[in-house]
């Protein structure tokens, strides 16, 4: 299956809660790479790459993420192929 990548903001309370660590730890045990960031609006950008079936459930777990964080909406774009080590805390 082909590989493909995303990046999805996800908003709400999802600052200050551990969102881009557990959003980091569940794109590892997906075995997907990319990266998990703060944005200045309050929101979290989430580039993710590998298989769509693991992307789909990424992105499933994120329109909850963890139990502190209030998801009020995700936006997910497609993005060209990206080459990521392991899935990171920016």
């Amino acid at each position: 299956m082909a590989r493909c990548c995303v990046k999805t903001r996800v908003t709400g309370h999802v600052q200050g809660v551990g969102f881009r660590f557990h959003t980091a730890h569940q794109g590892l045990v997906l075995d997907l790479t990319g990266y998990a960031k703060n944005l200045a609006d309050g929101s979290v950008e989430v580039v993710a790459c590998g298989e769509p079936e693991n992307i789909d459930k990424l992105i499933e777990w994120l329109q909850h993420g963890p139990k502190m964080a209030t998801v009020e909406g995700l936006t997910t774009q497609t993005l060209a192929w990206q080459h990521h080590d392991g899935f990171k805390m920016n």
